[in-house]
């Protein structure tokens, strides 16, 4: 999928001091703004809704750790409208393998 790791759980227990619960609500506060962020890549007609939701998700994935998810944030940043399509799918089976890790390695 990714060079990157999916997901750096000690970069997240680290930020929440290994709170569980914290960790748990973070994670599903990631996701609502990845599914947020991703509808509107998917329907942006101008750079500066695109480019706001993809900087948006890729600090809120950089923050918890969802390190692969970033990083596909940051490939597209700068794409061009017409390779917007295909970067939203890109960066959507990111999130969702993201969310499957995370879920997994919290057992949420």
């Amino acid at each position: 999928m990714s060079q990157f790791p999916v997901f750096d759980h000690a970069h997240l227990k680290r930020f929440t001091d290994g709170d569980a619960a914290l960790e748990a609500e973070l994670a599903g506060l990631l996701f609502a703004q990845a599914d947020r962020c991703i509808e509107i890549m998917k329907t942006a007609t101008d750079v500066d809704n695109w480019s706001a939701a993809v900087h948006t998700l890729k600090g809120a994935a950089r923050g918890v750790g969802a390190v692969a998810l970033s990083e596909a944030c940051e490939q597209v940043e700068t794409a061009s409208q017409a390779d917007w399509p295909a970067a939203a799918q890109s960066v959507e089976r990111v999130s969702e393998e993201t969310k499957r890790v995370i879920r997994d390695t919290l057992k949420l």
